[in-house]
């Protein structure tokens, strides 16, 4: 009798074959979270350009693979620098990655080649002659996986689910930036204010020759070579809960802060959002910059982020009452978000040394072909033609001149210079 209620209640455990498909059917549609976009702009020089695009995939083909990218480039001296990054720092970046690598793999690999690309990006539009500069806020989401590249003072944050605000980029501001103004100091560039008639200052702090405000940023060949196009890179991993990323030009960010920004916009969904966080930069500042705002709304499948109308106003009584409440709350509130622990960083890095961002290659860096690959622009090398990104590196004393990855002679030169030191390095044989 007892063997036979045991045999029952095995039975009972076992999970029919078609419900088990479905239920893996179902985790992994879990996996792939829907991304809802919005895009808001105003324009007073005509220098900010945005992209959107949500059809790339890691293997052509197969749409298991997408994934998507999202950046915002605001231009100055003109605009044919925010141009041509526009239209080249994608297909750059995509070219550093080595194709058949996994998912995890590619994922990993990806800082590197954002790096890469971002270096190429400016030494090609340097080529070109011309004067303009760029700053690049470059956002490729992955699933829940989301990385951030930024030169200048653009900027990505993330609002996630009970109000926790993290800034996903740095600000390369000579004026807020001490490790960026040491740096510049160090390689040759001198850092202070504009002088007028009498000797007075005034304005920002700028980086001369050139009086450019920011410390890295693409284009910009009239001034220094210490102003470098090597990114800020950060990676993260948001829970299956999700999270808003608002990307946006410095029109917005000199007229709200990152928590302004989010708390604007809660519990509207990604297009209004990102037309009230222009709205809310153009109230508190007016239009006195290129204002340009994508907000990208990484959530559930088949669900929306949870709708969290602003709050109602008060009178000055109430709110007196009630604001030691509120703040007590917020507080209990972030504290038990800390320890949820909602976003899970997996890389983070702002070295503005190449050797550094581009770290140690054990393969020797060689292609398909038995030739050596520049790491940064990807020309074929013969062996005797490749330098080492580490040759006369002074920043790891681990290195070896005889280690990938490896770089042209053109690149290693645009590296020194990056760097303020003269052309040097050991030929590969």
């Amino acid at each position: 009798m007892a063997s036979g209620e045991g045999r029952q209640h095995h039975h009972r455990d076992l999970v029919p074959l078609a419900a088990l498909l479905k239920r893996e059917m179902k985790s992994e549609k879990m996996e792939k979270p829907n991304v809802r976009i919005g895009q808001a702009a105003q324009s007073k020089k005509g220098e900010d350009y945005f992209l959107i695009k949500t059809d790339c995939q890691r293997v052509p083909g197969n749409s298991s693979t997408s994934f998507s990218v999202f950046a915002i480039y605001d231009g100055h001296n003109g605009n044919a620098a925010a141009i041509f990054t526009k239209e080249n720092l994608l297909n750059h970046v995509l070219c550093a990655l080595h194709r058949g690598l996994g998912r995890e793999e590619w994922l990993q690999a990806l800082p590197r080649a954002l790096v890469a690309g971002f270096v190429k990006t400016d030494k090609e539009f340097q080529s070109r002659g011309e004067t303009s500069g760029t700053t690049a806020t470059f956002v490729i989401v992955d699933r829940w996986t989301v990385t951030v590249a930024s030169v200048g003072d653009s900027r990505c944050i993330l609002d996630t689910q009970g109000g926790a605000v993290t800034t996903l980029t740095v600000d390369h501001r000579l004026e807020e930036n001490i490790e960026e103004r040491e740096r510049v100091t160090a390689s040759g560039g001198e850092v202070g204010r504009l002088s007028i008639v009498g000797g007075a200052e005034i304005g920002p702090l700028r980086c001369w020759p050139g009086g450019l405000c920011l410390s890295r940023s693409i284009g910009d060949m009239d001034v220094g070579e210490f102003i470098v196009p090597i990114p800020y890179v950060k990676q993260v991993k948001l829970s299956k809960a999700g999270g808003r990323l608002i990307i946006a030009s410095d029109g917005i960010w000199d007229a709200l802060s990152s928590e302004m920004a989010a708390k604007s916009c809660r519990g509207l969904p990604a297009q209004l959002a990102a037309m009230q966080v222009v709205k809310e930069a153009l109230r508190t500042r007016g239009l006195k910059d290129d204002t340009t705002c994508i907000v990208v709304d990484i959530i559930p499948p088949d669900n929306e982020l949870p709708s969290t109308p602003p709050p109602r106003k008060r009178n000055k009584l109430i709110d007196f009452f009630f604001r030691k409440k509120s703040r007590d709350s917020a507080g209990k509130l972030s504290k038990k978000l800390s320890a949820i622990n909602i976003v899970e960083e997996l890389f983070e890095e702002g070295s503005a040394m190449l050797a550094e961002r581009l770290g140690n290659d054990d393969n020797t860096g060689q292609s398909t072909s038995g030739l050596f690959v520049c790491a940064v622009c990807q020309v074929d090398l013969a062996p005797s033609e490749g330098i080492s990104v580490h040759a006369g590196s002074i920043f790891s004393t681990s290195s070896k001149p005889w280690q990938g990855p490896f770089l042209c002679s053109d690149c290693r030169d645009k590296k020194d210079a990056m760097e303020g030191k003269r052309p040097s390095g050991v030929k590969v044989s």
